[in-house]
């Protein structure tokens, strides 16, 4: 054996020996695909103990071991690490899965592997070399990172910062926007702009560039069908694959936008019809009885001004005839909520005095609490009810054949519109009615004054409609005001 070959056989006894204790598993060849060396580390990575069951060469190898790209695709024999070294490629990050044939049971491996070609004095390939990292730790927590990505409902995608392509989108990205994969993943962050409209769009492409986190703002997403949808976008850099990435994750802002125009719509129309009702109406606040807008028929009708009313207190205006009336509508509808057909008196300005039906019920506007009082005039209708009972009781003057329960009524009609409260006595009603009578100025329902006397629901309602017809009333407020006006049931 000669001096060179003795010197090449130490050298390489002297590098097995360097590289035998390092953590990286080394395979040494020959550039006939014959294996010839391998530390300890390789052997451990294959879980083998000895040269001999990695196979003398690459076909043995294959025979041994079943190589498998990230996505699941087997190798082709010529795409084996072993084989591509030979054909003289010098690779720096091939990532495969190995498993053992021979072993189902043997948990299957991830290596990461890069090739180097030694050359002798000539320059010519004298040996190969695989150099293998244990990746199998990284691969599992990047596993378990793409299952909790892929199956977060939370809209997400993740960009590579080095290119600003896009290389990762869960579902929840897609089913929001109604993109396909395909026209996510490679694309340019310019092409699938996740910043467009964003409140802070400087800041955030500031920040993008810097690879640091990006607060969360207001922006707006292109969808493939050329509808936006509005977003709250935050970005968090990231490494993925030993590369600085960008995590962009969403929240949908659709349904509330969709909610805030639908409710702004539904204020529109009720300004509108606010404004142009032919009924005097106003609108007032439910704490302070302060308004907050009166309609023109309001104002015609009453004769002020926008700015002599906006702002005043229903007190302040002073525009009920009667001054308890103030404090008995807002009781009645802080009680019940709403006041149905109420008969009151207006003063205009002027002084003039107007018959008008009450109506109020409660209202929210813009998460305040307000009151919507309808005033109807009647003033023209009971003039003419007068007149025509003035009629009759003219042409009936002598008629003493005539009923006297219709003349009773024609009466008690001619008191009604000349603004008399009916001749109904407290005394007519029963001591149950009066008890029923005193529950609703409570403000009970039927099945409440039911409970409190030890009544049956039916005997309540028909005391109600009797309590009704006595006192000719047709309601609960009607009842009530009737009671307030005689001073029932005070303090």
């Amino acid at each position: 054996m000669s001096d060179a070959v003795l010197s090449r056989e130490t050298n390489r006894r002297q590098l097995q020996q360097i590289i035998a204790g390092l953590s990286d598993g080394v395979i040494l060849l020959e550039v006939d695909q014959s294996i010839i060396w391998a530390n300890e580390a390789a052997l451990r990575m294959h879980g083998v103990d000895s040269l001999e069951q990695l196979g003398g060469n690459a076909e043995a190898y294959r025979a041994r071991f079943a190589l498998r790209y990230r996505n699941n695709h087997p190798l082709e024999p010529e795409q084996y690490p072993m084989a591509r070294v030979a054909a003289g490629e010098v690779f720096s990050d091939v990532v495969v899965e190995v498993a053992r044939v021979d072993d189902e049971e043997q948990r299957s491996r991830v290596h990461r592997v890069r090739s180097m070609v030694l050359a002798d004095s000539r320059g010519e390939a004298e040996s190969l070399v695989l150099i293998i990292a244990d990746a199998t730790e990284w691969a599992s927590a990047e596993q378990r990172f793409e299952k909790t990505f892929n199956a977060n409902p939370a809209p997400a995608v993740i960009c590579r910062l080095s290119d600003l392509r896009f290389i990762k989108v869960n579902q929840g990205f897609l089913e929001m926007t109604g993109h396909v994969r395909e026209n996510v993943i490679g694309r340019s962050v310019y092409e699938v702009d996740v910043l467009e409209n964003a409140e802070r769009k400087e800041l955030a492409i500031e920040r993008l560039i810097e690879g640091a986190t990006i607060p969360q703002m207001q922006a707006e997403l292109r969808l493939p069908d050329g509808g936006t949808k509005l977003v709250i976008v935050a970005g968090q850099p990231l490494d993925m694959h030993e590369e600085d990435c960008m995590l962009f994750s969403f929240t949908d802002l659709e349904p509330r936008r969709k909610a805030e125009n639908a409710l702004r719509q539904s204020e529109e129309r009720f300004a509108k019809a606010f404004r142009l009702s032919p009924v005097p109406t106003l609108l007032c606040s439910a704490d302070r009885r302060q308004l907050i807008d009166a309609n023109d028929a309001f104002l015609q009708t009453l004769g002020y001004t926008a700015q002599e009313s906006i702002g005043r207190t229903v007190a302040e205006m002073d525009f009920f005839e009667d001054q308890r009336a103030t404090s008995q509508i807002f009781d009645m509808l802080e009680k019940t909520g709403r006041i149905e057909s109420l008969d009151l008196n207006l003063r205009k300005k002027t002084g003039e005095r107007l018959d008008c039906v009450l109506q109020a019920d409660s209202v929210s506007l813009q998460d305040t609490p307000c009151y919507l009082l309808v005033l109807m005039d009647i003033t023209e209708r009971k003039r003419s009810e007068l007149e025509l009972v003035e009629a009759i009781e003219a042409v009936m003057k002598d008629a003493s054949w005539f009923s006297q329960t219709l003349i009773e009524k024609l009466a008690n009609a001619k008191r009604i519109n000349t603004g008399r409260l009916p001749d109904a006595s407290f005394t007519e009603l029963t001591r149950r009615e009066r008890e029923v009578l005193a529950l609703i100025c409570e403000g009970l329902a039927d099945k409440e004054i039911a409970s409190r006397l030890n009544l049956a629901l039916n005997t309540v309602r028909n005391h109600v409609s009797t309590v009704y017809s006595k006192l000719d009333v047709h309601s609960r407020s009607e009842a009530m005001v009737w009671a307030r006006e005689r001073r029932l049931f005070v303090g």
